[in-house]
């Protein structure tokens, strides 16, 4: 029999968040495993020929600026015109999730993508303030565009996600 203790509980005073703006568009994902190059929805593997609001004919088209990405699961957003919001956006736009991975500096990011936009990183304190200002001066993503949808804020402690709905 082997002893396992209790885990520690994180005080939530510690505790910081990097939010980031949600944006209103569908679930997409680029997979690179083995050499083999895929695209999936949030529920299924998509193609061309199954495709979901045209991401995978869009990534399929993009694939070898998309290799860069590198082998795993590269999550984001396809958004823009013609999708949910819309967002009064010309063309459609695929945002990774993962800001830390993916910031600026990382040279192995595809021009064809962008980062959903990070709005910084805050205690639990300031998420009212966050709310606010998005609430005021609209998205980030497309600016000039009013009805945002939310934020995502990622636990840095729990490496867990939340969404925080602002407008449906």
């Amino acid at each position: 029999m082997e002893f396992k203790a209790w885990p520690k509980t994180p005080r939530l005073s510690n505790e910081r968040y990097w939010v980031t703006e949600k944006i209103d568009g569908t679930n997409a994902c680029i997979v690179i495993q083995d050499g083999e190059f895929a695209c999936q929805s949030r529920n299924k593997f998509i193609t061309p020929e199954d495709d979901n609001y045209g991401f995978a004919r869009w990534a399929y088209a993009h694939k070898d600026e998309l290799l860069k990405l590198g082998e795993g699961y590269h999550y984001g957003e396809w958004w823009g015109n013609g999708i949910q919001r819309g967002y009064d956006k010309a063309g459609k736009h695929f945002s990774l999730f993962d800001v830390v991975r993916w910031n600026p500096d990382n040279p192995n990011r595809p021009d064809c993508v962008s980062v959903v936009p990070l709005l910084g990183n805050f205690s639990p304190v300031d998420l009212d303030e966050v709310l606010q200002d998005l609430s005021t001066n609209g998205s980030k993503a497309a600016p000039g565009f009013m009805r945002v949808e939310g934020v995502v804020v990622f636990s840095q402690l729990t490496r867990q996600r939340y969404k925080v709905i602002l407008d449906k």
